[in-house]
């Protein structure tokens, strides 16, 4: 299953947002828009985020003010500073800020998406693929959930449905984009398929505090955090 990464692009020029946006829906990446810092940490607050894009050069809380908040709340979360601004006491500002790498724009797409590649790379997202809800862990090398004093070893699909529901929690996904993710183009999987996944996951774990798998009648499913 391919892991798709939420991206966070804050950036007050309409056009450059939408350009910024588009070329990471292309590239494969789930993209998230903020045209100022507060939106952007109501966003952070709200859903899962991979890697945040930060203009240096913001309305209302500049870009090196959101950065140090980012970094206050998120120790972790790769952060890309992309500015017009070129001078090397720039460039350190942004890095004493905490931002990971730095680009002038205009940037090259190409470019932009390779330093983007590296930073999730580097930050270990792609690597670890782990979650952890509270006292419990889903580590998709080894396809296992830790917790409640156990290790539950699960077959690959059940593994991987469970892993996408809990990487963005609270977040509806439609019955064919699941089977589209985790079955891709096997003919054999169905409505039916998915359905008899999920209740095998769910009598796993039916007594288990952490995390929920919902049914959304006439849409699909959704997983929630519990903790």
């Amino acid at each position: 299953m391919r892991i798709v990464f939420k991206i966070l692009v804050v950036e007050d020029d309409t056009n450059t947002l939408k350009l910024m946006c588009a070329v990471l829906k292309q590239q494969g990446f789930i993209p998230l828009q903020a045209d100022d810092g507060y939106k952007a940490l109501e966003i952070l607050d709200n859903e899962h985020v991979d890697l945040v894009i930060v203009d240096m050069m913001l309305p209302g809380m500049s870009g090196l003010e959101l950065t140090v908040k980012i970094r206050e709340a998120w120790t972790q979360l790769p952060l890309l500073m992309v500015t017009a601004k070129h001078e090397m006491r720039d460039k350190h500002e942004g890095f004493l800020a905490g931002i990971d790498d730095y680009m002038v724009k205009p940037a090259d797409e190409q470019e932009m998406v390779l330093r983007i590649r590296a930073l999730l790379r580097r930050s270990q997202i792609a690597a670890e693929q782990k979650i952890v809800i509270g006292s419990v862990t889903l580590n998709y090398n080894s396809y296992s959930v830790l917790g409640h004093g156990q290790t539950i070893l699960l077959p690959q699909k059940e593994f991987q449905l469970l892993f996408k529901l809990m990487s963005y929690p609270d977040t509806i996904f439609t019955r064919i984009q699941l089977l589209d993710e985790i079955w891709g183009m096997d003919a054999d999987a169905s409505d039916h398929t998915l359905n008899v996944h999920i209740s095998r996951l769910r009598d796993k774990f039916y007594n288990w505090e952490e995390f929920e798998i919902v049914t959304i009648r006439g849409l699909g499913y959704k997983g929630i955090k519990k903790v």
